[in-house]
């Protein structure tokens, strides 16, 4: 029988998926300049192929978190959403020291601010999917 802890936890893995694949879509279609914002000036690649392939990444996270429920493969595809939110982060920091407008964060203090979501989606992809 399912226990309280493990429905929330449930619950928080399929909202922290279907969130991965909202990003994702968002990522090859109506917010692709926006994220585009993120990409660091300093980073050699296209920032469109990064968009593009951070977008791919991101859908098939939320994918697998959707679909994936037995351990141990469900905490690792914990640990690997939470390794990307670390990976992307540099681009979380560089919209800050850059001072790029995107998604409504037009100063340096809202963009500050966004900067403490990233740990929260990290310990939300780690607890949603203890065993």
């Amino acid at each position: 029988m399912a226990t309280t802890g493990s429905i929330v936890r449930g619950i928080g893995q399929v909202a922290l998926g279907a969130a991965l694949l909202t990003a994702g879509i968002g990522h090859l279609t109506r917010s692709r300049k926006e994220f585009q914002a993120q990409v660091p000036t300093w980073f050699p690649v296209d920032p469109d192929t990064v968009v593009v392939g951070s977008g791919i990444v991101e859908m098939g996270l939320g994918t697998a978190l959707v679909a994936t429920w037995r351990q141990p493969a469900r905490r690792r595809l914990g640990v690997l959403a939470a390794a990307f939110f670390v990976a992307v982060f540099p681009g979380n920091i560089a919209q800050l020291v850059e001072h790029r407008d995107a998604f409504g964060l037009d100063t340096d203090r809202k963009r500050a601010l966004r900067l403490l979501g990233q740990p929260v989606l990290v310990a939300w992809a780690l607890a949603a999917t203890r065993k």
